[in-house]
């Protein structure tokens, strides 16, 4: 599955603040709500849901978080680079950064673990996490992560 496939250039957002892992599930929450059709409260509830069974935080300054969503027609994906780390209870105890939100239609039954592998596929590249925290256009992260075009 290729990211373009659920992640549109108007959903990458750079220098997103946030003070804590709460605080950017809520932010992330009302950015995504219009492109799912479903209010930001039932994303924030579902995201702090899946939080809870464990960190979405891989590691590397980088979160996954993800969630299963009734209401959602499509798989919705949204890039967001903060504007400083914040805790999020990672892998490896380090602040995240990166960010990449996705929402699973509620009654998909498959697909999703394919869009969840692209998504780290791509953050594990050093050269795609080293380009994304220093490009300074949307537009050129937008194609970093849905173009499988390296850094330059």
């Amino acid at each position: 599955m290729d990211i373009d496939m659920f992640l549109t250039p108007d959903r990458v957002m750079l220098g997103l603040n946030a003070v804590s892992k709460a605080d950017l599930l809520q932010h992330l929450a009302r950015c995504a709500a219009p492109a799912a059709g479903v209010v930001a409260s039932a994303i924030a509830a579902a995201l702090t849901a899946r939080e809870q069974l464990g960190s979405t935080g891989l590691g590397r300054g980088f979160a996954l978080p993800h969630a299963r969503i009734v209401g959602v027609s499509r798989f919705v994906g949204l890039f967001a680079r903060l504007a400083a780390p914040v805790p999020f209870d990672a892998i490896d105890k380090a602040p995240v950064d990166l960010v990449f939100l996705l929402l699973i239609p509620g009654e998909a039954s498959d697909g999703h673990l394919a869009a969840l592998a692209a998504i780290s596929r791509r953050m594990r590249d050093e050269r795609v996490a080293a380009g994304l925290r220093a490009v300074g256009s949307a537009d050129d992260a937008y194609r970093m992560l849905a173009k499988a075009q390296p850094p330059e």
